[in-house]
């Protein structure tokens, strides 16, 4: 992916309300290193399927500018702006966005399951950030969610495009339809509310900020739409989505980065828990996959040590520091690390939120002085 080396300054964003768009970023759940190992298999079955998912990320992460010259700023919420307003589309199996209109916000279920799980997680999605931070959609004004299903063939991957969701189907060996984890619809969604707030850079430490966001509260909306505390929560991202034949049980794991699969074809999970183990790499955007898991388990480390239900204080201290106005589009894992000591403090005071936020990050060897 390009670099955003021409983003302008974003004006100063309030919690709750939004913010120009940005520029979108081209973000699949997939990372690139797993297909990139797929691409390598002798089975054509499976190495086929992921080169032209690489081929289409590829050319789709070119066209991204596309999407950001015709994105537009919200407006003032509207009466309806606190109702989701979901629309989904069918690709029919090929890759022109947004395909054939199939399912409106008012129509009632669909014989088509993939369409109903759309349907179902964007409305998880809403109503998680609708209730949890009164944040209305998205871009914080009501904004009408859009998804399109059955994209591409034997299409490996989900993703936000700036404008809607889209999910493939999988290969239905290795990767199961998209649209089956709540969690990954959270996850790509909530880089639309990163495009509409901090807007992060998508590379090196800000990019990796960037994908643990949408892991966080993708894993934060499955715990809201299940019911489920800090401590009855798997951490897991992906958990519904690895096929029968994968050694493995997740895309990534928050609780224990670096052991959510250990396949034959997809590889190691290569994710790190602490700096320590620090990737320095020039794929990837500088590895925003595989480094996102060291504020990804400082964040299972804040809401572990709180208990309860997890949105309520360490996800309320992570939301105030995406929509505060005061992160860095460059922002290192120190600077998110500092502002969420402040954010702490700010709403909680110096109890055991702070201590647990200090000390989290303590534990994955960033320093917050």
């Amino acid at each position: 992916m390009d670099l955003n080396t021409d983003l302008d300054n974003d004006e100063t964003r309030k919690t709750t309300g939004a913010t120009s768009p940005g520029h979108p970023v081209f973000c699949t759940i997939i990372p690139p290193h797993i297909l990139d190992n797929l691409a390598q298999s002798d089975d054509p079955a499976r190495h086929e399927p992921a080169r032209r998912t690489l081929e289409h990320d590829h050319a789709r992460r070119t066209r991204r500018r596309e999407v950001a010259a015709r994105a537009a700023a919200p407006g003032e919420p509207g009466a309806d702006a606190d109702k989701p307003n979901r629309t989904i589309y069918n690709a029919g199996h090929q890759e022109t966005l947004p395909g054939t209109k199939v399912h409106s916000e008012s129509d009632g279920p669909s014989k088509d399951a993939s369409v109903n799980r759309a349907h179902a997680g964007l409305g998880a999605t809403f109503d998680f950030y609708l209730k949890a931070f009164h944040r209305k959609s998205i871009d914080g004004a009501g904004l009408a969610l859009d998804a399109t299903v059955h994209y591409g063939q034997k299409y490996d991957n989900a993703f936000w495009d700036g404008e809607r969701m889209v999910f493939g189907d999988g290969d239905n060996d290795l990767f199961k339809d998209f649209t089956i984890p709540v969690d990954v619809i959270g996850h790509e969604l909530t880089h639309g509310v990163t495009q509409y707030t901090a807007n992060l850079d998508y590379q090196g430490q800000s990019g990796a900020l960037n994908e643990s966001v949408s892991d966080v509260f993708g894993s934060l909306i499955k715990q809201y739409a299940l019911g489920q505390t800090a401590d009855q929560a798997d951490w897991l991202i992906g958990a519904d989505l690895l096929g029968p034949n994968v050694t493995g049980k997740a895309l990534r794991s928050m609780k224990a980065p670096g052991t959510a699969y250990d396949d034959d074809v997809l590889g190691k999970d290569p994710q790190p828990a602490t700096m320590e183990g620090y990737v320095k790499t020039a794929d990837d955007n500088g590895g925003v996959h595989i480094n996102s898991g060291i504020p990804n388990h400082a964040f299972y480390l804040v809401a572990s040590k709180l208990g309860g239900k997890a949105w309520e204080r360490a996800g309320q201290v992570w939301y105030d520091v995406l929509t505060g106005g005061e992160l860095p589009k460059n922002a290192t894992f120190a600077d998110f690390a500092k502002l969420t000591i402040k954010a702490a403090q700010a709403r909680f005071g110096t109890g055991d939120e702070h201590e647990a936020v200090v000390k989290a990050w303590s534990q994955v060897g960033i320093s917050a002085k």
